[in-house]
């Protein structure tokens, strides 16, 4: 799992049957501080998340449980919304 920011989102009008009705975000993995680090990827919200809210992001078979389907081709979900952050120095 890591906390991210949704940059964006993807329509997508042929998709998998499994991603049918679901919204796909593009989400930056960023540090405590907020500062970007590694690759955008697209993830499968599944809390209502928007465009630049802070979020955290389940990554692999853990993802696909969260739609109660574990053959399905999701990789990545947003399980949260960060309200806010608190990292001890």
């Amino acid at each position: 799992m890591y906390v991210g920011k949704v940059i964006g989102m993807v329509v997508a009008t042929r998709k998998d049957d499994n991603l049918i009705g679901k919204k796909l975000m593009i989400v930056q993995p960023t540090d405590s501080k907020g500062q970007p680090t590694g690759k955008e990827e697209v993830a499968v919200d599944s809390v209502g998340a928007g465009t630049g809210e802070y979020v955290l992001v389940s990554k692999g078979s853990s993802a696909r449980h969260i739609f109660g389907n574990p053959s399905s081709p999701i990789d990545a979900a947003i399980v949260g919304i960060i309200d806010s952050m608190e990292v001890q120095p």
